[in-house]
């Protein structure tokens, strides 16, 4: 059984899932992939242990300090996702990494030579558990803004908050090649 919740960010609503094993699911209103990891049975609890943890987190979180500590998380997805999502979970609290550099450690955690940046891309923008698994602080290689299924407003809103470097990072234009 899995229960849902739901915070009220300073970006918006957030609704989170979980079950005894940890937090399933984390995600803005309305943002892409929105609740695609949630069984068929849920239940709303909002005094659920887990939760309150949760919002501890992010209660922490967006008043500008590094938490210091992760909640129990209950990933699921496939092996090769898996390790993007804990790779995005060693990212220091306001700093960036790209993603060719995430595909560059994911290969070389899987013993493999290269392994395609556009695929890590598809992995992140599949993470379950935005901001606690921080998806928001990988860009492109050359410095873009892209791919956050919260949105890009959100992306430079919880770079800001954690006061990550922005100065070299921008916004690409439609037809920009990354």
């Amino acid at each position: 059984m899995q229960y849902t919740a739901t915070y009220d960010s300073p970006l918006g609503k957030i609704t989170m899932a979980g079950s005894e094993r940890g937090l399933a699911g984390l995600w803005f209103e309305g943002q892409k992939y929105f609740a695609d990891t949630l069984s068929g049975e849920t239940a709303e609890k909002e005094d659920f242990p887990l939760f309150v943890q949760v919002r501890e987190w992010l209660d922490v979180y967006f008043s500008g300090k590094d938490p210091g500590f992760t909640p129990p998380l209950d990933l699921q997805g496939t092996p090769f996702r898996l390790t993007i999502w804990q790779l995005l979970q060693e990212i220091p609290y306001g700093e960036t990494i790209t993603y060719k550099e995430i595909a560059e450690k994911a290969a070389a955690r899987r013993g493999i030579k290269t392994m395609s940046a556009q695929a890590v891309g598809g992995a992140v923008g599949h993470n379950p558990v935005s901001i606690i698994v921080p998806c928001h602080r990988v860009v492109g290689s050359n410095g873009s803004l892209t791919g956050y299924a919260g949105g890009i407003d959100k992306k430079i809103k919880l770079l800001t908050l954690e006061q990550a470097p922005l100065d070299d990072l921008f916004v690409p234009r439609k037809g920009t090649a990354l």
